[in-house]
């Protein structure tokens, strides 16, 4: 009786062991099934940045760590839940190595069209076409920052070498603007000194004198260069405003005004055009001005030779044809000064 009473004691601890270790178990399966379901739920698609699969990284890390706390599943589903749990890590680790494959090497192609960017940077730094090299530059710095990222042991390097490159040209600029304006500065108290001395011409000089003497002025005023932007548009007009005073004062004819400023719209494009094509361009539009008046001559001379001054309106219309002959001669012989000034500036 004392035996069966133990047995039965003894069976019904063990039952309750078993029973305990199942629920221990069956715990343990739902506990590794919420882990794998997690891992699983992860978005792929959504980690985009090195940040973020860093985060995630640190959180499968750490639910790898909590498997490893928990004791076994149920025998028939401890292997499956296992596989589960591996199939699901491999999945995540296996996208995150192809994501830092893919990532290097487009940091690798960036630093590659980095490099070129300084190369070609570095090849613009010492020029001295100004305005020309400052776009080329500005478009440099737009197409830098459409480059992706470098490798952070880069990053800083090939930064430093570009920005190295601009800064050399651009101070380099700097001192030629502040130079440059200085010189302007000088043309301007130069421009305004001949103003002064074309005023100053006295009403009582001989006229062929006072003329030779603004011709004089005129040519040293074409020979100064460039003054301050601001200052440009008030100081061509006290110019022209001095000249036409004398010019009418010395009765200059109007050819002449006309010749002296063009000779000073020339110098100026002259200066601006480094390729000479305005100049070019202008000098091509006189020409086939020049052709045309020639043509309208020759009409007219023809003309000329068919009319009789006995015949009726004969002499009124020889008189008009002559004088515009007469215009346009003198208007040809302008346009041939006005090459000739052209031709000085090529």
């Amino acid at each position: 009786m004392r035996f069966k009473t133990g047995s039965t004691l003894i069976n019904k601890k063990h039952q309750e062991h078993f029973e305990s270790l199942k629920k221990k178990e069956q715990s343990n399966l739902e506990a590794k099934t919420a882990i794998c379901e997690k891992i699983e739920s992860i978005d792929l698609s959504k980690l985009t940045t090195f940040k973020d699969w860093e985060e995630k990284n640190k959180e499968v890390l750490d639910m790898q760590a909590d498997w490893r706390k928990i004791g076994f599943a149920p025998k028939k589903y401890n292997v499956k839940i296992f596989e589960r749990f591996r199939a699901a890590c491999d999945l995540f680790f296996d996208k995150k190595s192809k994501f830092y494959k893919h990532m290097k090497e487009e940091m690798d192609h960036n630093l590659q069209k980095k490099r070129d960017l300084c190369e070609r940077a570095e090849a613009l730094k010492d020029s001295t076409d100004w305005k020309e090299t400052t776009d080329k530059f500005i478009a440099l710095q737009k197409e830098w920052k459409t480059v992706g990222s470098v490798a952070r042991k880069h990053s800083d390097s090939v930064w430093k070498r570009f920005i190295s490159a601009c800064g050399y040209f651009f101070e380099q600029s700097n001192k030629h603007s502040s130079s440059h304006k200085s010189h302007e500065v000088e043309n301007l108290e130069a421009k305004k000194a001949i103003i002064v001395k074309i005023k100053d011409i006295g009403t009582e000089t001989d006229p062929t004198v006072a003329i030779a003497t603004i011709r004089s002025y005129m040519d040293e005023w074409n020979k100064i260069g460039h003054v301050p932007f601001k200052e440009k548009d008030k100081t061509y007009k006290e110019y022209h405003e001095a000249l036409d005073k004398q010019f009418d004062h010395f009765k200059v004819d109007q050819s002449e005004r006309r010749l002296e400023s063009f000779k000073s719209t020339i110098t100026d494009i002259a200066e601006h055009d480094k390729n000479k094509n305005k100049l070019y361009n202008e000098r091509e539009k006189l020409m086939r001005q020049f052709d045309r008046m020639k043509n309208e001559v020759h009409t007219y001379e023809n003309n000329i030779g068919f009319l009789s001054v006995s015949s009726k309106g004969g002499g009124g219309l020889l008189k008009d044809m002559n004088r515009k002959i007469e215009k346009l001669k003198v208007e040809m012989d302008l346009i041939i000064k006005k090459i000739e000034a052209i031709d000085e500036n090529l």
